[in-house]
């Protein structure tokens, strides 16, 4: 039986899951808000990433300008030596003169002055080569300090490009994201909006509505024993609900917050709503939704009056009819007590319905 299979779940039955057509919304821009914030720190370590590679890459051509002027300087100097050597040895080997190498050695006065003379002219050519010799080193190791700040260059360059690819893709990817939740917003705002028309009219609806039930359950009140029961082929048949006021007092109350254990008009949670509503024609209800589905006597949807409660999701959830296949109920947490119609989630999640008698 039906009333054994919720009686069963009402253990893991508390506060309500509601239409999830506004929190899904929520939700969702509140996935995308943590995404932004993720996305918004990998930017910023790209940016400095890319800021790193750029300040490398400004040192390198940098020591790039003064190794090319390094190595200017290393080539001029090698010309200026190679000349003045070339122009020495023509010298040594054409010069007739007393300063010549041949005239130095043989102008020599005895076996010591030929001994230093010959010193002294390879001291000369030996200073001219290591002069030559150490051009050369220079521009050896220039050359090759050179070549390996180009292939840096080169490399660095992959790499600042590499670091801008990447801080252009987040970037880019970031924005979509910006724009994804302002068009999230965007969508609860309107759909806040236009719920709280509908709410609107619902009201106004439900207003007249009652009226016209009032008068018609105090006039049933009037043709029923109250807390009568008879049996008609094996069902029970609820009397009349003696409760329909407690609609008037309900709508009070629509826009209130939804606070979880809340039963109070700060705010309420769905079977906290109940019980407050029906505390003040002076009956008293658990706040407890699995506990409310045991108060009262069972009535049949084709039988429900405004004041009945009808539960839904499992007995997660429990509202107030009020007629006109509607109910008003605190839906769920960032919601407000409102009207809802028992179509759509409320309708595939419907439990059954108990009518307060006293």
């Amino acid at each position: 039986m039906l009333v054994l299979a919720v009686t069963a779940a009402f253990v893991a039955a508390g506060t309500a899951t509601g239409d999830p057509s506004v929190s899904g919304k929520r939700a969702e821009a509140q996935r995308v808000s943590a995404q932004i914030m993720q996305l918004d720190a990998s930017l910023e370590r790209a940016r400095n990433r890319y800021e790193m590679a750029t300040v490398k890459l400004q040192q390198i051509e940098h020591n790039l300008k003064i190794n090319k002027i390094g190595l200017r300087a290393a080539r001029s100097n090698l010309v200026q030596s190679q000349q003045a050597l070339m122009q020495r040895l023509v010298a040594i080997y054409t010069s007739r003169d007393d300063q010549s190498t041949l005239s130095v050695i043989l102008g020599a006065t005895s076996i010591e002055d030929l001994v230093n003379r010959v010193e002294t002219v390879q001291s000369v050519s030996n200073q001219d080569v290591a002069v030559m010799n150490e051009v050369i080193g220079f521009k050896k190791a220039v050359t090759t300090h050179q070549h390996a700040l180009v292939r840096a260059h080169k490399a660095q360059r992959q790499l600042v490009a590499a670091r801008a690819a990447a801080k252009a893709r987040l970037s880019s990817q970031l924005g979509r994201e910006q724009r994804l939740l302002a068009s999230i917003k965007g969508e609860i705002a309107q759909m806040i909006a236009a719920e709280a028309a509908r709410q609107l009219a619902l009201k106004r609806t439900a207003q007249a509505r009652y009226q016209t039930i009032s008068q018609q359950q105090a006039l049933a009140l009037q043709d029923a024993a109250i807390g009568a029961t008879a049996s008609a082929g094996g069902a029970t048949i609820a009397p009349p609900s003696q409760y329909g006021g407690v609609v008037g007092i309900a709508m009070r109350y629509l826009g209130t917050p939804y606070v979880w254990g809340g039963a109070s008009p700060g705010g309420f949670d769905c079977s906290g709503l109940v019980a407050y509503v029906y505390s003040q024609v002076g009956v008293s209800l658990p706040h407890y939704t699995g506990a409310q589905w045991n108060v009262g006597v069972p009535v049949s949807r084709g039988d429900l009056q405004a004041g009945d409660l009808v539960f839904f999701d499992g007995l997660g959830h429990v509202g107030i009819y009020i007629g006109g296949g509607q109910f008003i109920h605190a839906p769920h947490t960032g919601d407000v007590v409102k009207i809802s119609s028992m179509t759509g989630w409320y309708d595939s999640t419907y439990v059954g319905a108990r009518r307060i008698t006293g």
